[in-house]
């Protein structure tokens, strides 16, 4: 019997520190940037290297695309047929996704606003209608904030609002953000899991591509396990609903009705329209999370309806900065 236990006890011991010394070299895991799509190419840039590709005639007016969560820019490809015909469409790799570069940290909204704006400066890009999918909406959002010469009107596709629009990312997603545990599960991930976890951005029943599970396998744990935190915490500081009030940028916000991971589009929209009286707001119906894949026509057509619209003077005024705003609040509750 003592032998047993002794047994027992090397082994659990020996997979605590296997354990461990995956944690620590997943953790510290980065990578390269790389090529991945026909007409990808890389831009040098001083916070890390992304991927990017055009469409379109060079000289018309630009749309940007921002990609969500574990996504890239091929989950545009069914909408950039669409919008290339009349315009220059720039789809971006945030860091830490698709081609771009992986570095272990540099994943904060503010500094993935930055790198987004670095790449349209160097492609001399201005003006632009951004669209932003979900964790993209969060840095189109921010780039609106830190960028506004860069940024005309802003589109947002099933992005919450604020911490009112309570989420839930499913539970195999959630598990991979476990201490210890996440780290070992993120090494053996199989294809069906990783599948299964990208079920939750579409409609029930939605048939997720191959290519979608290649580009959750290009990341690294860091960048997994620190994007959504660093969405957290933007959207904690000031919600995106009072931040884009605040640039006084047009504004137009699409949701899924078949949303599985904002608990309820329909109140996000109305968040949006709280504080945006002039928004635009739209729900698709058979759609989920990710309109821009599952109805890429319908959304492509709200996309340049948007661009097209003329915009009265008094929508664009700016209002008061979050940061102002908020601090007012404090001081009216007492608080310095």
């Amino acid at each position: 019997m003592r032998r047993g236990w002794k047994i027992t006890l090397v082994i659990a011991i020996a997979i605590a520190v296997l354990l461990a010394i995956n944690t620590v070299v997943t953790e510290k895991e980065s990578k390269s940037a790389e090529v991945t799509i026909a007409g990808g190419k890389i831009l040098k840039l001083p916070g890390g290297d992304l991927q990017v590709v055009e469409h379109g005639p060079r000289d018309a007016s630009p749309i940007v695309l921002i990609h969500c969560f574990t996504c890239a820019i091929d989950w545009w490809d069914g909408m950039t047929p669409l919008l290339e015909r009349e315009h220059r469409v720039v789809a971006v790799d945030l860091l830490g996704h698709g081609g771009s570069e992986k570095p272990t940290s540099g994943y904060s909204i503010p500094n993935q606003a930055d790198l987004v704006a670095q790449a349209l400066g160097q492609l001399g890009v201005r003006d632009a209608e951004v669209v932003g999918h979900s964790l993209g909406g969060a840095v189109a959002v921010a780039l609106a904030e830190r960028s506004p010469e860069l940024v005309d009107r802003v589109v947002i596709v099933d992005t919450r609002s604020s911490a009112h629009d309570e989420g839930d990312l499913g539970f195999v997603a959630s598990l991979g953000f476990a201490p210890v545990i996440g780290e070992a599960f993120w090494r053996v991930k199989p294809d069906f899991a990783v599948r299964k976890g990208l079920g939750v951005a579409f409609a029930p029943g939605f048939d997720v591509p191959d290519a979608f599970v290649d580009d959750v396998d290009r990341m690294t744990y860091s960048a997994y396990d620190d994007s959504p935190a660093a969405d957290d915490d933007y959207t904690a500081a000031g919600s995106l609903a009072d931040r884009i009030a605040a640039t006084g940028k047009p504004l137009m916000v699409i949701m899924g009705a078949e949303e599985q991971i904002i608990d309820d589009p329909r109140a996000a929209l109305d968040h949006y329209r709280e504080a945006v009286p002039t928004a635009q707001t739209h729900l698709i119906a058979g759609a989920g999370h990710s309109p821009n894949v599952e109805q890429p026509a319908r959304t492509a057509a709200l996309v340049l309806g948007f661009y097209k619209r003329e915009i009265p003077a008094k929508r664009v005024k700016a209002k008061k900065p979050v940061q102002g705003r908020l601090q007012k609040r404090e001081a009216v509750r007492g608080r310095p």
